[in-house]
């Protein structure tokens, strides 16, 4: 039973997290260092290349490799079930780094969101970004933020072009 006072997550993202296999501390760098090796090494067949950086690394470790399902209807719309493997996006080495130049930032991917509805995605400095048919949308500032919308169903934003 989580502690509610010192849980850094909302109650009821806190329990779907702890229903996925994280818990407050869990660090799998071992995980995290195998698929920043495996990105690093795969060139698309153009030769793009993903970005790989502590940001990413830190969020693989920590939440890498959980399959989380929203708890209930969502705020705003139907939370997707999110599967955190950063080799999702592995084939989008081109896109993600086509997004980060429109951002002024690099991206690498996170995971997955639905069943391959949408690639998850996470910038240099811990923003989080969903790139699905419809658009590209920003999820929040950090990963608890992202997460929280995710698993609450939450809006995110459109990004868009200004001109």
């Amino acid at each position: 039973m989580p502690d509610l006072n010192t849980t850094r997550f909302p109650v009821n993202v806190d329990a779907a997290l702890r229903d996925a296999g994280w818990q407050p501390g869990r660090w799998d760098i071992k995980q995290a260092e195998e698929w920043a090796d495996a990105l690093r090494a795969h060139v698309s067949p153009a030769g793009h290349r993903h970005a790989v950086f502590p940001a990413a690394v830190e969020a693989w470790a920590e939440f890498g490799g959980l399959r989380i399902t929203g708890p209930g209807p969502g705020r705003h719309i139907a939370p997707g079930a999110v599967h955190l493997d950063p080799l999702a996006g592995l084939h989008l080495a081109r896109t993600l780094g086509d997004l980060g130049r429109a951002l002024e930032t690099e991206l690498a991917p996170l995971g997955e969101e639905g069943e391959h509805r949408a690639v998850l995605a996470i910038d240099s400095e811990g923003r989080v970004y969903s790139l699905d048919h419809t658009g590209d949308w920003y999820l929040g500032r950090d990963i608890d933020t992202a997460l929280t919308g995710l698993i609450t169903g939450t809006q995110p934003t459109r990004l868009t072009t200004s001109g």
